[in-house]
């Protein structure tokens, strides 16, 4: 591991060590499932127990304990196998969780069990996330029973239980300026992803076709995988918010959505472009592709310090809202149709949600039932649409077109800054670039890894 990455690490628990005074942190890593017989799905590591470590091997657990003996930083991993490395790769094993990855002590696995109860012996605060794994719960569970059953000797046993997240995702809520380089990072090749997708999508190609050609860019570029499925809308089938089965041939004169974002060193992208297939958009179709735009960059320009999703929110939705009822599409005026949400048929989700190492990524929307203030460091997408199925009660002209816009934003001291900067949105630039695609059939050309 790079030197600056463990002192990245190192700060984070530093951090979080400090929020358990007389405690314990006990940090499980995510299971491991099984797809089919012996193959297993591909594994990706619990957000947190990554933060806290980089570390992203299966069966491990993290122990953090102020003041122990055998030191603070505690990992329990997988022992060397020269077997099963043979089938599954290298390993760190014991010593590479102390020399690569900066525990204070390792130990194998298999004895979790038994080092637990006196490591949960003279605490009073166990910080865990009861219910995310139910059979490591039990585990946790019976090594707090152990103690208590030697309480009668004077050793103290775990009187509180408290979700580790609430001290560890505030912390990662507020990404450092490496945590943003690598969001950015990841929002320029999901930036040639877009752009080559914008290349090949064409009438008589399949979803799939354009979902395979921003996967080969994806790992083209180095990164480890997409940050979700990824969504190629055609047609009607972009008024789908969440669809997955990206298998319609696309047509002359349809809209196509790809909602696609890559992962780059456990750091998620996510934007969305919509455009039109054969390079050119209908009357219908920019007259709301310009509305969702105006909406999108509005809501941008709420995001600031101070300032809160709801925030965000509402200035996209007073823009979609006067856009429709001038358009036809609802019944006005203006206010009263934001007032009875005559607009949640055609904009049914918000606006925007926090984003980092997960896609919707962690942290708290509401403080004491107040919409959260934004501060400097977090990340947040802006993704107002507008969506109008086949059959919706609206002028025909405009059925069956869907249109989203998405870009990853960051808060800074004085206002915001776009992290996924560069993706063409104005329709105007969106014809042009169509307009000089290359003829098909011409091989697609390599696309750079960013530096």
């Amino acid at each position: 591991m790079a030197p600056q990455l463990q002192a990245e690490y190192a700060e984070r628990r530093k951090r979080f060590l400090g929020e358990l005074t007389d405690g314990i942190a006990i940090v499980p890593c995510a299971p491991s499932f099984i797809r089919n017989n012996d193959v297993e799905h591909e594994y990706r590591q619990d957000s947190d127990f990554y933060y806290l470590t980089g570390f992203d091997e299966p069966e491990s657990v993290l122990v953090l304990k102020p003041g122990h003996a055998d030191g603070e930083y505690i990992l329990f991993v997988r022992e060397r196998d020269p077997e099963r490395e043979v089938w599954d790769g290298r390993r760190a094993g014991v010593d590479g969780a102390v020399t690569k990855f900066g525990a204070e002590a390792a130990y194998p696995i298999a004895e979790f069990d038994k080092r637990l109860p006196e490591l949960l012996s003279d605490v009073r605060r166990l910080h865990y996330r009861l219910g995310q794994d139910p059979d490591f719960d039990r585990r946790v569970v019976a090594g707090v029973q152990n103690v208590r059953r030697r309480v009668r000797t004077g050793v103290v046993a775990p009187s509180e239980i408290v979700d580790s997240a609430v001290s560890l995702h505030g912390m990662r809520l507020r990404k450092s300026s490496q945590e943003l380089s690598a969001i950015e990072r990841a929002g320029a090749i999901t930036r040639s992803a877009h752009l080559r997708a914008m290349q090949m999508a064409r009438p008589g190609r399949h979803e799939f076709e354009v979902e395979a050609e921003i996967l080969r860019v994806f790992r083209q570029s180095g990164a480890e995988r997409p940050a979700y499925g990824s969504i190629v809308g055609s047609g009607p089938n972009a008024t789908i918010l969440h669809h997955r089965r990206n298998d319609r041939l696309m047509q002359e004169g349809d809209l196509v959505l790809i909602d696609a974002g890559v992962e780059l060193d456990y750091y998620a992208s996510d934007v969305t472009r919509t455009f039109p297939v054969s390079g050119r958009f209908s009357a219908p179709q920019r007259e709301l592709y310009e509305l969702v735009l105006q909406a999108q960059l509005e809501a941008i320009d709420a995001v600031k310090p101070g300032a809160t999703m709801v925030d965000v929110h509402d200035a996209a939705v007073a823009v979609l809202t006067d856009g429709m009822v001038k358009l036809g599409l609802i019944e006005g005026p203006c206010e009263k149709a934001i007032e009875e949400g005559r607009y949640k048929p055609y904009y049914m989700h918000k606006t925007s949600h926090w984003l980092g190492m997960d896609v919707h990524d962690v942290g708290n929307y509401f403080v004491d039932k107040r919409p959260r203030p934004l501060e400097p460091g977090m990340v947040l997408t802006v993704e107002p649409g507008i969506y109008l199925a086949e059959d919706a009660e609206v002028p025909e002209a405009y059925r069956g077109i869907g249109i989203r816009i998405e870009d990853d934003i960051a808060v800074t001291a004085d206002g915001h800054r776009n992290l996924t900067p560069n993706i063409p949105k104005s329709p105007d630039e969106l014809e042009a670039l169509l307009g000089a695609r290359t003829p098909e059939g011409q091989p697609p050309p390599r696309e750079p890894a960013p530096a």
